[in-house]
């Protein structure tokens, strides 16, 4: 999938499962950045504290390499939860049987955009 122009941040390598953090990622998508922040903040879930950081990191890039923009200025365009590699363990059961525990990794892509740019 072909990323569109705006300011970036990843987050590569994070122990969460990406089929539990995408539907906080749904919530987010196309919404103004304070409001994306204000739901994130105000969610329990594990996925919104790690969705949090690399929105507000790439809000950070726009801000430092653009001057004129504003927070206000800025949406979320888009949010990719990617699936990283998984870590292999060994998971001990009854009668000296062993089973196989996955903990699985994901990688955290948020586009942010000026609002009011043209092709919107």
């Amino acid at each position: 999938m072909e990323l569109t122009s705006g300011y970036k941040a990843v987050t590569k390598y994070l122990i969460a499962s990406p089929f539990k953090i995408r539907p906080v990622a749904d919530l987010i998508r196309r919404k103004p950045y304070p409001e994306a922040m204000s739901l994130l903040e105000n969610m329990p879930h594990k996925g919104a504290r790690l969705i949090r950081k690399t929105v507000k990191s790439a809000a950070s890039n726009a801000l430092a390499q653009d001057k004129r923009l504003e927070e206000e200025m800025l949406y979320v365009r888009e949010v990719l939860i990617d699936e990283g590699p998984r870590l292999k363990r060994v998971w001990f059961r009854a009668r000296g049987r062993a089973d196989m525990l996955l903990k699985r990794m994901c990688h955290i892509t948020v586009v942010i955009d000026e609002t009011g740019k043209a092709g919107e």
